[in-house]
């Protein structure tokens, strides 16, 4: 299977380079850049990444524009991976696995019982708890968690119609995953804290005010 990795990156220059290099060889990398002022495009270039230029802030923009690049040539599987260095792209044959044997259409990191200490502040422990039970209200699935590190059959993600531009894009891949019946897994794998640099989300009051606002009106919007 052909896999591609998209890295949404928004001045993420003191952990990109790392990242690429710990992906393993001959999987095609797309880092969409999202407005950085410290270098990070050019890092990624010098890595042998490809790098999309994306004008419209937000996480799920930055997906989707990457979805745009790669679909002249579309991969057999999609991997979403974070910039930050706090998961391992040394477990991407891991991730993918169960989509390679035929198992799964999506398969989701689970970070809830492998994060190493200080990995996740409490914040982002409350935040996962809270998003995974309003999932499940929604839905009636249960996932351990809404990790970002994950992998999709790029024919099931087409189906999924994807189209949140902020940080709700993962409760509205989880929640539209089980209305259409895709196979999902979790799986567990190493998450560590994120090896520079400041958290979006976790690294301010304002930041995670404003992501938990936009996954409660993600799970209204797309329940």
């Amino acid at each position: 299977m052909v896999v591609a990795v998209v890295i949404p990156a928004l001045n993420e220059a003191a952990t990109i380079a790392s990242v690429l290099r710990a992906l393993p060889p001959g999987v095609r990398v797309v880092v969409a850049d999202n407005g950085s002022t410290d270098g990070t495009p050019k890092i990624a270039t010098m890595h042998g990444a490809e790098v999309v230029q994306v004008q419209e802030r937000g996480y799920g923009n930055a997906i989707l524009a990457a979805m745009a690049y790669l679909a002249e040539a579309p991969p057999d599987v999609l991997v979403v991976l974070d910039a930050d260095h706090s998961d391992s792209p040394e477990q991407l044959s891991r991730l993918v696995a169960p989509i390679v044997s035929g198992r799964a259409d999506l398969v989701c990191s689970d970070r809830s019982r492998t994060a190493g200490r200080g990995a996740l502040t409490f914040t982002q422990r409350f935040g996962n708890r809270f998003a995974v039970t309003l999932i499940e209200r929604a839905c009636g699935r249960r996932f351990r968690d809404l990790g970002p590190f994950r992998a999709i059959r790029w024919a099931s993600l087409l189906r999924l119609g994807m189209e949140d531009p902020t940080w709700g894009w993962n409760v509205e891949m989880n929640l539209k995953a089980v209305r259409f019946g895709l196979r999902v897994e979790e799986v567990a794998l190493p998450y560590g804290q994120r090896r520079g640099g400041r958290s979006k989300i976790s690294g301010s009051i304002v930041g995670a005010t404003r992501a938990g606002y936009r996954i409660l009106a993600a799970v209204r919007r797309y329940r």
